[in-house]
């Protein structure tokens, strides 16, 4: 699209299945059409002889058609301003009319009335009409009143506002990579929130942690997926190609009173930022470990965290956090397992640098990975470990010989992985978390709070202890635009 931008003729391949995708965010470039040649079929199922074959008789005919084409640039779409009123009916209408307009995410929305919005804005002393930034593959300005919209519908409170910019704030970052959101692995946003906001807004660090239940954790989670489908537009089947992906993620909030006591240092402390702000970090997760039960001394704790998990579902993705050089797991344990290991003098980093000494995998195994068609992408389908520590990309340890039968580090660095600590406080487990390498990688924002922070608060608190709604139902007012 670049090229034709720049008045360069060109034509791209694309799989069957990735039509729809390419057809969508064409039109997202402000394309009518683009010069597509379909590959027929699930290419890494081909043969060479086939693959080979399709090209010949099929894909190169469509590519100088497409050539010889013209390209047409499709208008931009009139969007709704941020306070007209597109839809006015009951619930249960507000439900079938967002729902038919891909707007909700198949879930019961709030409807999200002018009354609700403002009060969302309430929280904020940011103007509505700020621009945060810009989401692809849509293009559409990421704005405060827009997180205000979307945190009505995922059902958060007003005052989860400050927590919801700053992960719009994130999910903005060209390093973040949204656009990515609907690639094929499927993955989810993680929000991490630390600070004194875990316990002003009645976060749950403990038992079930990461399971629906309580409003915060589960409606700001919900919130990050509803963002990215409503204002980046990553929609299932068209700009989301997750081929069979999985649910959003609760926000995960770390147990900061259990950190203390061991010595530690909180998660958003070892990112950066001051003991006592409240922070909230996003990253993308692609596969969650099953239950890490654990016993014994420190060490011992380690080496069963090794044998599950690095040597698990982590070493089967690690080559692509190798092949993008970047790449940020992220382990979760229970305080009482912390405790064992800060009693025996480990902190987080000794953990880490443990993981990344102790995880092993043959450097065949990390070389050949991909598995992807060298036919399409010179190069990507292997990876030689020891031209890229040539090149400065990886550390020495992936080519201390030339044998690919060597052992080489799953974790790729031990500072990119991740530790916090959460969950029932008398339960010796843990789960790991691993991440897309290049796509949502863990970005860190401060939670910018209203001057009147305190006293906001201790109004909403007050409303809700007297039970008094200040929304009007959605049947006499409609709800708002994006």
């Amino acid at each position: 699209m670049a090229a034709e931008r720049a008045g360069v003729r060109s034509a791209t391949i694309v799989a069957t299945n990735f039509l729809a995708q390419a057809k969508a965010i064409g039109r997202t470039q402000g394309f009518k059409s683009l010069p597509l040649a379909e590959y027929p079929g699930v290419d890494p199922f081909d043969s060479t002889e086939v693959f080979v074959e399709k090209i010949g008789n099929v894909v190169v005919d469509q590519i100088v058609e497409g050539l010889a084409s013209q390209i047409e640039l499709a208008p931009a779409a009139a969007a709704p301003k941020p306070r007209d009123v597109v839809f006015a009916g009951d619930f249960d209408a507000v439900q079938d009319h967002f729902e038919q307009n891909l707007w909700s995410d198949g879930l019961p929305i709030a409807p999200p009335t002018i009354e609700r919005v403002e009060e969302f804005l309430r929280f904020t002393d940011r103007s509505p009409d700020e621009v945060i930034g810009e989401l692809l593959p849509e293009r559409r300005e990421a704005t405060v009143w827009s997180v205000a919209v979307n945190g009505v519908m995922a059902g958060c409170r007003p005052e989860y506002m400050p927590i919801l910019l700053g992960m719009a704030e994130v999910m903005v970052e060209p390093m973040w990579r949204i656009e990515d959101g609907g690639s094929t692995p499927g993955w989810e946003p993680l929000a991490i929130v630390n600070g004194p906001i875990v316990k002003d807004l009645n976060f749950n660090y403990g038992t079930g942690a990461m399971r629906v239940g309580r409003r915060a954790n589960s409606s700001i989670g919900r919130f990050a997926r509803l963002y990215m489908r409503n204002i980046a537009g990553l929609l299932p089947g068209t700009t989301d190609k997750g081929t069979l992906a999985y649910t959003f993620n609760v926000a995960l909030a770390e147990d900061e009173d259990a950190v203390a006591k061991v010595g530690w240092r909180p998660f958003s402390v070892e990112r950066g930022f001051a003991p006592g702000e409240s922070v909230v970090t996003v990253q993308s997760v692609v596969g969650i470990s099953p239950p890490i039960y654990v016993a014994g001394g420190a060490a011992e704790i380690a080496q069963k965290i090794v044998e599950s998990w690095g040597e698990g579902n982590v070493k089967l993705w690690a080559y692509t956090g190798i092949m993008f050089h970047q790449w940020h797991p992220l382990l979760v344990l229970s305080p009482c397992i912390a405790e064992v290991f800060a009693k025996e003098g480990w902190s987080k980093d000794d953990l880490k640098r443990y993981l990344y000494e102790n995880t092993k995998m043959p450097a065949w195994h990390a070389e050949r990975g991909p598995r992807l068609r060298p036919q399409l992408i010179p190069g990507y389908s292997t990876q030689n470990l020891c031209k890229l520590v040539e090149a400065g990309e990886l550390p020495k340890e992936y080519c201390l010989s030339s044998d690919p039968e060597r052992l080489v580090p799953v974790f790729f660095r031990s500072e990119t992985i991740g530790i916090v600590v959460a969950g029932d406080t008398g339960k010796n487990q843990c789960k790991g978390y691993t991440q897309n390498a290049k796509q949502g990688v863990p970005l860190s924002k401060l939670i910018k709070l209203p001057v009147r922070w305190e006293e906001l608060l201790s109004e909403a608190r007050d409303r809700r202890a007297n039970g008094r709604n200040q929304y009007a139902t959605p049947s006499s007012r409609g709800v708002s635009s994006q």
